[in-house]
């Protein structure tokens, strides 16, 4: 926790849009210094900058800056960075805080009948400073994380970008091959529908009855040329795909031939996907060397967290300090349930809250899905909470495994110190200073 002194200290809220910016500044005792609005952009940042060094300048007793604002997108970081890193406002040591909306919204609620206007949502975010509100968040951290975080955000917009092709697709899918959709277990002709194999036989043969007419070799060498000879056993992935075929529903002629289209589109799309995540894979871990080497390599020496999975979770926590505890981390991500008691009731079915940072909880849950294939402790405990209910297994195991995962990752990083498969006090909290 920051020791500043609030008396000697300028208090500033901005009220951030993508063209204008209104600003309020008062001191401790709420006498009002600056009440004005400029523009979102380079000479509005830098009028607003002389403002305060002028403040500063006029009333000496006052030898702090603090500066306040909500997160807007992309529309606030250019001020929050140029206000930090401003030399007109070096000797005044300024701090920028860049809280979340919800919390200045829930302070509104404080006051009784206000107006809800530029200037006076400015007044708002200033006398949230002003009151002490920003004491346990950590200052704007500046564009070294910046880089990093549009990496690993636009990795994670990648990767949505494949899901939401892949269940788009999924109607014409059944349409022209109803059954391969339908098979489950070893009767299965493909480990994965949407690789190349699969790929090849969907937009490659018009109908299933091609599959049926082709002769047994010629299927077979299909197979194998596609697979680049890595099916083990094409006698039994040929059978059980004529299988398929045979069990498939027939359509009108007319339609395979756009269904075809179609299906050759997504599949196009999903493979671009696929490898722009590769390519932005490595500038991520290209982007991570020399930013936080010690928690990188804390976070890598966990089995199953490669140097992706790590990025994305260090750009997101940035500086574990700013959290108390494991707790604290969890609520940041979103991953703690709300409780529902009342008098003598107490609610056994809590939803989770989700409030938190999505891309934190995403990263937090990918790692964790990762690591309860490579560690027995976590392989157990997700089929555990796995077997406990008959709806939504996957997802509530992975989300409390990702909670339990929250855990190690505090405690690794506040001990700085590799895993080694021991228990650690991941409870410890952090005494700042």
């Amino acid at each position: 926790m920051l020791k500043i002194n609030y008396m000697s200290t300028l208090f500033v809220g901005i009220d951030v849009s993508s063209k204008s910016n209104a600003a309020y500044a008062m001191d401790f005792e709420e006498n009002k210094y600056i009440s004005s609005s400029f523009g979102n952009n380079q000479p509005g940042a830098d009028e607003l900058a002389g403002m305060i060094a002028e403040c500063m300048q006029n009333h000496k007793n006052l030898d702090t800056v603090i500066v306040c604002l909500e997160s807007a997108s992309v529309y606030s970081v250019h001020i929050a960075n140029f206000l930090s890193t401003c030399e007109t406002l070096m000797p005044y040591k300024p701090y920028v805080f860049v809280v979340n909306p919800k919390a200045t919204s829930n302070y509104r609620k404080s006051y009784i009948g206000m107006e809800k206007t530029d200037p006076a949502d400015a007044f708002l975010i200033a006398d949230f400073a002003r009151v002490g509100r920003t004491k346990k968040l950590e200052p704007w951290r500046g564009g070294q994380f910046i880089a990093l975080k549009r990496l690993t955000r636009h990795r994670m917009h990648l990767s949505e970008c494949i899901t939401r092709e892949k269940t788009y697709m999924v109607s014409n899918l059944y349409l022209k091959f109803s059954e391969l959709q339908l098979i489950e277990g070893d009767d299965r002709p493909f480990g994965n529908l949407y690789g190349a194999v699969s790929s090849a036989v969907l937009t490659e043969f018009l109908s299933p009855q091609e599959i049926i007419d082709l002769s047994e070799e010629e299927l077979l060498a299909f197979l194998a040329e596609k697979s680049r000879n890595r099916i083990s056993d094409l006698s039994r992935t040929s059978g059980l795909l004529r299988k398929a075929a045979r069990d498939s529903y027939r359509l009108d002629k007319c339609m395979y031939e756009p269904l075809n289209v179609s299906l050759a589109s997504s599949f196009n799309c999903i493979q671009t996907y696929q490898k722009e995540i590769k390519l932005i894979g490595q500038a991520i871990e290209k982007c991570i060397h020399g930013m936080n080497p010690n928690a990188f390599l804390i976070l890598k020496s966990i089995p199953g967290i490669g140097p992706v999975w790590a990025s994305g979770i260090l750009s997101e926590i940035g500086d574990i300090t700013a959290f108390h505890s494991s707790d604290a981390l969890a609520k940041y991500a979103g991953l703690y349930w709300l409780k529902n008691d009342s008098g003598s009731f107490t609610s056994e079915d809590n939803q989770i809250s989700k409030a938190g940072n999505p891309y934190l909880r995403y990263y937090l849950g990918e790692a964790a899905n990762s690591v309860r294939r490579y560690v027995p402790e976590y392989a157990d405990y997700y089929a555990k909470k796995y077997a406990e209910v008959s709806k939504h297994q996957h997802k509530r195991a992975l989300a409390l495994t990702s909670r339990k995962f929250v855990r190690l990752v505090f405690g690794l990083l506040v001990k700085n110190q590799l895993y080694t498969g021991e228990k650690l006090d991941a409870e410890l909290n952090i005494i700042q200073n």
